[in-house]
């Protein structure tokens, strides 16, 4: 998709700050984190958001939550983390690319939001 900016970072065209990637997936950090750790998994396929997904995606959306794990096993932060999507503009969900939100490294607080 040309003009968005999570296919535009997956591609290299738009600088970011890569985590990790693998085939299906592209993992950066967030530019406004809101706890230590706060990365997007993106899927490297264009899917808008959650709503929009088909049943062809739900691999896909799988690895996204074990890419997360993995991730929160690194950073040590598996006594508490939080992967989250937003969907739709009144969730906050702001580049229309389907992305999950892990967010951990510090106390989570319920209810969110």
């Amino acid at each position: 998709m040309p003009d968005c900016l999570f296919c535009n970072m997956i591609a290299g065209k738009t600088p970011c700050r890569k985590v990790f990637e693998d085939a299906q997936v592209f993992v950066i950090e967030d530019i406004r984190p809101q706890a230590p750790t706060h990365v997007l998994i993106l899927p490297k396929k264009h899917i808008r958001g959650l709503k929009e997904a088909q049943t062809e995606d739900a691999e896909i959306i799988g690895r996204m939550h074990l890419v997360a794990a993995q991730i929160a096993s690194q950073r040590g932060i598996e006594d508490g983390y939080r992967t989250v999507y937003n969907v739709g503009p009144r969730s906050g969900q702001s580049v229309f690319h389907l992305h999950l939100h892990l967010i951990g490294g510090r106390d989570m607080k319920w209810p969110p939001g």
